[in-house]
């Protein structure tokens, strides 16, 4: 981990040097980040995706065999078989992109911003006064949640999770380097992005067969 922080802050270093401002250069590593780790993004939202077409004919065989555990689970792995479907498949991606997350997480949480400011944010180093990235922090944690499992978790304790996770996420923008909250945000809105892309894509038409 500390072999990949080292290469953020010096990816960041690299960056700064050509456009001389920390705030565009958290933004443009922020971007660079999630494009490299797109792939694994696109695989992970798929695996989301069809699971919640699935979610269904999921929660008809639940109800259908909820006495029988062994038929149950015999009845669940057809399903996902018939439908070439895994459903720990949205686990390895998201494994795979974490120790990015958090080495990246890490160099901006310690970097010598060196009380650069950029656009309202007087201070790269220190917490936003005017708690504008705090808020904006929460609001899209929450919306990349929400987007993440619309139709597969509808249920009010899934709402208050989301909910829980914004407001942790703000707390901690409040307390960390507004570096680190602009980083947040940005990652944030790109996650969106994908995320409206990928899940609201139409689903490939199944043939028929004969």
């Amino acid at each position: 981990m500390a072999f990949l922080g080292n290469i953020m802050k010096q990816l960041l270093d690299y960056i700064f040097s050509y456009t001389g401002n920390y705030g565009l250069a958290i933004i443009i590593i922020t971007v660079l980040i999630k494009l490299v780790l797109l792939p694994f993004s696109f695989q992970q939202f798929h695996s989301i995706k069809k699971m919640q077409e699935l979610a269904p004919e999921q929660k008809r065989l639940q109800e259908k065999y909820k006495n029988d555990k062994e038929k149950l689970n015999k009845e669940l792995m057809k399903l996902y078989q018939e439908n070439k479907v895994n459903p720990l498949g949205g686990c390895l991606p998201l494994l795979i992109q974490f120790p990015f997350i958090i080495a990246l997480f890490r160099s901006l949480q310690t970097y010598d911003f060196e009380q650069a400011s950029f656009l309202w944010i007087k201070d790269l180093g220190a917490p936003d006064s005017l708690y504008i990235l705090p808020i904006l922090a929460a609001i899209t944690t929450y919306l990349s949640s929400k987007i993440a499992t619309p139709a597969a978790s509808p249920e009010a304790s899934n709402n208050t999770m989301n909910i829980v996770m914004a407001c942790l996420i703000g707390w901690m923008a409040i307390k960390f380097p507004s570096g680190l909250a602009l980083y947040w945000v940005v990652s944030n809105i790109v996650q969106i992005l994908q995320q409206l892309l990928i899940m609201r894509s139409p689903a490939p038409v199944k043939e028929d067969v004969k």
